[in-house]
């Protein structure tokens, strides 16, 4: 195998266009599994329906937390070890890292199975949507294991450079989503349960075609004489692995905060907590298609920087965090105006001639999205901070909009202001979360130039 590949010759732009474009579709397909289901709730069972699937949105959020924190953890491993030609060390930090996803896939199936209705509550559920929130979970379980292998094989098919795969992938797992979703919920009347089989059909066949391209891999072979957990390689994995996985809970953490926000404080409004709920819950999921833009984005950074890190290609390594921080407030500036006067339109799709829900939906989009415009470079800083092995780093801006900031932020200001205090957090930690992020790069960056030499014209 050759010890040089296209991520430490091609122009950075153009790498950076084809790694994190089809990286940024998967994402965005997957979010579109709980949205094209709630859409069609919607219209089918109401208000109720929505709140019931929106309150498990942690759990997808966890399940996706676990296959980053493997799948990242492993392609980061990968692409260090193939720049720095140590092309043995890759294999078996595949090999490990397959294992480790068969293991988790199984815990969240059966662990869920066993703490449903507890962890529900828990999640946020009120005790009027609680059953019909565990006929849909209790379905949704079955396909875990297949979508923790779907995504974090696209991570490390991408290491192996090839992520247009799976983008296809998991497009064709979406369309059957989207055909069955109708045919099960209306044509067979089976409301949430028939969108819960719908989603974990598509989720199966994308797994399978997952698995169908490991023997077609370039770079790395999956080999099973070394599928078997060894300590070292493990925890690199978890280690390069953990920022991606803090993100993720981090969301997962947020979510279970403010939906419990959402129902107490909605409970006491004009609106109550089904309204609350749902329209929460219908703004996360178009927040979690703009998030997936960007944690693509930020991805399609790491085998570049990874790779050129490991190589010892330092320029390029600044010139890549530069291309992707101005791609990512061109994105972040697109989302904010979404947000800012598409709010009741997109409402509307999932519940109309709702008055109280469609204005509820407006406020909560425009308070929570005010500062959005300043999104996007704190993820980029963060996959910066991991590709190149420094995890500390980038555990610290991954946790800091979420958990350093927001959910103290919201849990303080819901008790003096409500509903509207715990929304107008988030703009506020959406901001200090971006100067906190400049202010460590450009630091990192200002110690490179001394140390590596890097020239004025590659820095940030």
């Amino acid at each position: 195998m050759a010890q040089e590949n296209v991520l430490g010759t091609e122009k950075v732009g153009k790498l950076l266009f084809q790694f994190s474009v089809p990286t940024a579709l998967t994402l965005m397909v997957n979010s579109l599994y709980n949205i094209v289901d709630q859409i069609f709730i919607g219209h089918a069972v109401g208000i109720d329906g929505v709140a019931a699937t929106n309150v498990c949105f942690p759990l997808f959020i966890l399940v996706a937390a676990v296959s980053l924190l493997i799948g990242d953890g492993c392609a980061t491993n990968i692409s260090l070890s193939l720049g720095r030609g140590e092309e043995e060390t890759a294999q078996n930090y595949f090999a490990n890292g397959f294992l480790l996803l068969l293991i988790g896939g199984d815990v969240f199936l059966f662990g869920g199975l066993i703490f449903l209705k507890p962890m529900l509550l828990f999640f946020g559920a009120s005790t009027a949507v609680l059953d019909l929130s565990a006929a849909y979970t209790e379905i949704i379980l079955w396909g875990f294991p297949f979508s923790m292998l779907t995504m974090a094989l696209t991570a490390i098919i991408r290491a192996d450079g090839n992520p247009r795969y799976m983008m296809r992938t998991m497009i064709i797992g979406t369309v059957i989503n989207l055909v069955l979703d109708p045919v099960l919920i209306f044509g067979f009347d089976m409301g949430v349960e028939g969108a819960a089989l719908a989603t974990i059909t598509g989720q199966i066949v994308s797994g399978i075609l997952a698995l169908a391209y490991l023997p077609r891999m370039e770079h790395i072979r999956l080999h099973k004489e070394k599928m078997s957990l060894e300590r070292k390689y493990v925890f690199s994995i978890f280690k390069l692995g953990f920022p991606s996985f803090c993100m993720q809970t981090a969301t997962a953490a947020t979510q279970i905060v403010m939906y419990n926000l959402m129902r107490r404080y909605g409970e006491a409004s004009v609106y109550g907590s089904e309204i609350t709920l749902s329209a929460y819950g219908i703004m996360t999921k178009l927040y979690q298609i703009a998030h997936s833009m960007f944690v693509g984005l930020a991805a399609g950074t790491q085998p570049i920087h990874g790779y050129n890190f490991g190589a010892k290609k330092f320029q390029r390594v600044g010139q890549t965090y530069r291309v992707g921080f101005i791609a990512s407030l061109v994105i972040s500036f697109l989302w904010f105006g979404i947000f800012r006067w598409g709010g009741t339109i997109i409402a509307a799709i999932f519940v109309q001639d709702e008055p109280l829900f469609l204005e509820f939906a407006r406020d909560c989009f425009r308070a929570y999205m005010l500062a959005f415009f300043l999104y996007g470079p704190p993820q980029i800083t963060a996959s910066f901070f991991q590709a190149v092995g420094k995890p500390m780093k980038a555990l610290l801006v991954a946790l800091a909009r979420q958990v350093i900031f927001l959910i103290p932020l919201a849990l303080l200001l819901s008790g003096s202001f409500g509903l509207r205090g715990a929304l107008f957090a988030a703009p506020i930690a959406d901001t200090l979360a971006f100067l906190l992020a400049m202010a460590m790069v450009f630091y990192e960056f200002h110690t490179w130039k001394k140390v590596y030499n890097i020239s004025e014209t590659n820095e940030i």
